[in-house]
């Protein structure tokens, strides 16, 4: 299921279409128009989403249908393993739904080939529904439109060890809150355990140089830029790190899985994680759950990391009033609230977090880590540029590790990072 912070984290994955398919991007396939009568036969798609969730779709569906009627909403879902493929498939084949459940680096090849349609032009009305930071989520650099609705987010605190924490000598109830007195706590634990105990437990990833506040693309969307000055310093930050034993040593392999099992044994101090994480704590590790402090994600931008999901509109659809109609009709506020009550996401509609649900605390764990992140949802960012890769990402991963190795400086690093990325960057579309 594609819902926990660390799933939307390890499921980014990369679409390239057959060259067949690709057009000259915007609405090259069919016609922004989606005006019209709300009737006929269309396809939706959701990603894994049907083993835990097939009562409230088929709900959604037939109220669609008895608020439409002439309206039929056929509901494929497709499995997490290969989706990426499968939607390529269907776009070189003619055959993609006229909804597709997608997240914005799967709709930036199928945008660039005129597939997605562009709600700018299409449906402008409902974009003051939408958090402004969801919104953007699905434009894609170099062309002029949106190419999704918003649906659900996730985001998450970091988790952090109070027994730790103690132990090296820092003020429990007062965790780092910037990147200084991160990298200062982590150098003080490393050194207190003896190189035992390390505060961090992943490499930084692009998402990380966007919170430090480096650049990571151009305007235009025609390269990579985060070995600047600022990536470059951060990191040799992490090289520091890394030398110290501050970032575990096994960092470089690290899966998200298995840092999360290392900060359930003590061996890492911190680690981010969702409300979902609570109620693991709880039965997996009792005296972890007891000493478990909870704090902001830290960024030097002022503004979080989220994670977004988005309904998108076949732009060579038939029945486009239709499309767009049910697309809206999946993603409004009154929707996605009772989505949001399911499982531990959020919606992306603007004023549904000042909801109750979202604002008020009741002395539990899980309800202060979903005020929290409900707030900070307000003004997050998706770093991740939709033009990022997972062959970029894997580029990036390596070039890293041989700095943190001492292999090339950490300057020699990024550059050879950003020099592949623009490479691959030339091959999309």
């Amino acid at each position: 299921m594609r819902i926990s912070r660390r799933a939307f984290a390890a499921a980014a994955v990369a679409v390239v279409l057959p060259l067949s398919a690709c057009g000259s991007g915007g609405e090259g396939g069919g016609s922004s128009d989606a005006s019209g009568k709300v009737e006929g036969d269309i396809t939706f798609q959701t990603w894994n989403l049907r083993a835990n969730f097939k009562p409230y779709f088929e709900g959604l569906i037939a109220e669609f249908e008895k608020k439409n009627p002439g309206t039929h909403v056929k509901w494929v879902d497709q499995p997490a393993e290969g989706y990426a493929d499968k939607i390529s498939a269907d776009a070189a084949g003619g055959t993609l739904p006229d909804v597709v459940n997608v997240s914005p680096d799967l709709v930036a090849p199928l945008a660039k080939a005129g597939l997605a349609l562009d709600l700018d032009k299409a449906a402008p009305q409902y974009k003051k529904e939408y958090l402004p930071g969801a919104w953007a989520g699905h434009r894609i650099p170099g062309l002029p439109g949106t190419y999704a609705f918003p649906w659900y987010l996730n985001t998450g605190p970091l988790f952090y060890n109070k027994s730790l924490f103690k132990e090296a000598g820092h003020d429990a109830e007062k965790p780092p809150t910037t990147y200084d007195d991160l990298f200062a706590d982590a150098l003080q634990l490393a050194k207190k355990s003896g190189g035992k105990v390390a505060t961090l437990a992943n490499v930084p990833t692009i998402e990380d140089f966007g919170r430090y506040g480096v650049p990571l693309m151009n305007k235009e969307g025609t390269a990579f830029t985060f070995n600047d000055g600022k990536g470059v310093e951060l990191l040799t930050r992490y090289k520091e790190l890394y030398d110290a034993k501050a970032l575990d040593p096994q960092a470089l392999t690290a899966t998200p899985e298995s840092s999360g099992k290392k900060f359930l044994t003590g061996a890492v101090a911190m680690n981010p994680g969702s409300a979902l994480d609570l109620g693991n704590f709880k039965k997996q590790a009792p005296s972890l759950y007891k000493n478990i402090g909870i704090t902001d994600q830290i960024t030097s931008t002022g503004h979080v990391n989220m994670y977004v999901m988005g309904v998108m509109v076949n732009a060579q659809s038939k029945r486009k009033p239709a499309a767009v109609a049910f697309a809206h009709f999946v993603t409004d506020a009154a929707h996605q609230m009772s989505f949001a009550k399911k499982v531990a996401i959020f919606p992306s509609t603007a004023g549904s977090l000042d909801d109750p649900y979202f604002t008020k605390e009741d002395g539990t764990d899980e309800t202060r880590v979903r005020v929290a992140a409900a707030k900070s949802l307000k003004t997050a960012v998706n770093y991740t540029p939709v033009l990022f890769s997972e062959q970029m990402k894997i580029a990036l991963r390596n070039e890293v590790a041989k700095a943190l190795q001492g292999k090339q400086s950490p300057k020699e690093a990024l550059d050879n990072a950003v020099k592949e990325c623009d490479r691959l960057l030339t091959q999309q579309g």
